[in-house]
């Protein structure tokens, strides 16, 4: 299932906060267009529902305590899901139609936070994001939403992509020069994944305690989502 906009109206970046702080549900918010984010976009015919947010859950927890544990004492702290993150050009009126908000499912902070304005709900200056992917958002995140963060997050060092449906991480790294490659590709549970810039070891065994991944056959009857 593709990611539908709740209107094809086009809101100014001002109206979508608006109409976010009143909300008691989350939304994202693209080029113009508002988002609704639930649980996710499932895809009710295959999709089994209930195993996907255990899992995705399952893993947010993990590496809530994987990292948060590492951080504890130091500079940097890790904020989970529900922490929105501002990527797209800012003007005075907070208007870009190039403009990004989202919630990433973790995102690792160093320093004084930095955030939009005075309802502070919004952060500009994330160092690390992590996205547990799912077979509706893996292209989003993969694609349009990592090049608005590279692109205009000037903060950001280290994006990683985790699977659900697998033990897969992805890592990928800034470089001095501004370009942006794969740092790590793990795919065993014996493995682990160094984020230098925050002093962080994840462990895959760790990262997805507790998950008991589906065999292909499974698989094939009823995809996850987050």
């Amino acid at each position: 299932m593709d990611r539908v906009p709740n209107s094809r109206r086009l809101y100014t970046e001002d109206e979508y906060l608006a109409l976010e702080r009143e909300s008691q549900e989350r939304h994202e918010y693209l080029d113009g267009l508002i988002y609704a984010v639930g649980e996710s976009p499932y895809d009710c015919a295959t999709a089994n529902v209930a195993l996907a947010s255990q899992y995705h859950s399952t893993i947010c927890t993990n590496l809530t305590i994987e990292i948060g544990s590492q951080l504890k004492g130091r500079p940097c702290q890790l904020w989970t899901k529900g922490s929105r993150v501002l990527s797209g050009p800012i003007s005075e009126s907070h208007y870009s139609a190039k403009g990004l908000d989202l919630f990433p499912d973790l995102v690792v902070v160093c320093g004084e936070p930095q955030l939009l304005d005075e309802h502070s709900d919004v952060l500009v200056n994330p160092r690390v994001i992590i996205e547990v992917l799912s077979p509706t958002t893996e292209a989003f995140d993969r694609g349009e939403k990592f090049l608005h963060y590279r692109t205009h997050l000037d903060s950001l060092t280290d994006y990683l992509v985790v699977d659900q449906r697998a033990p897969r991480i992805e890592h990928f790294e800034r470089q001095a020069n501004s370009q942006w490659v794969i740092a790590a590709t793990a795919t065993e549970l014996s493995e682990t994944v160094e984020v230098s810039s925050i002093g962080c070891t994840l462990r895959l065994g760790e990262v997805y305690d507790r998950i008991a991944f589906l065999a292909p056959t499974d698989e094939a009857e009823g995809s996850l989502d987050s």
